[in-house]
C-alpha cells in the first residue's frame, strides 16, 4: 500500500537586510511576498535602519523568499541580507507587518 506523500521539509530563517529598506513599502511588499508563497512569520523595521524578518515554510519557498528578499520593492537599495536559522515558534500565524524595535 502506498502512503500519502511525505510532507515539503520545513525551514525557518531570520534575516537582517541592509541598504534603502525603510521608507520604500519594504514591509509592505514583504509581507504580500511571503503571503503569496505561504510562508508564515512577520516582519519589522528595527531602529538602526534594518529590516528584520522571520520567515518559515516549505524549504524551496523560504528559499525564493530570502532570493526576493535581496531585490525587495522597486523603491528599494538593497546592499546586505544576513540569513541565520531560527526556530520556528513564532512562525504559527499568517506572515504580517509587526512594529519597530
Amino acid at each position: 500500500m502506498a502512503g500519502a506523500p511525505a510532507p515539503a521539509p520545513t525551514k525557518a530563517v531570520r534575516l537582517f537586510i541592509r541598504g534603502r529598506v525603510q521608507g520604500v513599502w519594504y514591509r509592505g511588499w514583504a509581507v504580500d511576498t511571503a503571503r503569496a508563497l505561504g510562508l508564515r512569520g512577520w516582519v519589522r523595521n528595527r531602529g538602526d535602519g534594518r529590516v528584520e524578518a522571520l520567515i518559515a515554510g516549505p524549504a524551496e519557498s523560504v528559499e525564493r523568499m530570502i532570493d526576493a528578499c535581496r531585490e525587495g520593492p522597486p523603491g528599494a537599495r538593497v546592499t546586505n541580507v544576513e540569513v541565520t536559522p531560527a526556530s520556528g515558534e513564532e512562525t504559527a500565524t499568517p506572515f504580517e507587518q509587526r512594529g519597530t524595535v
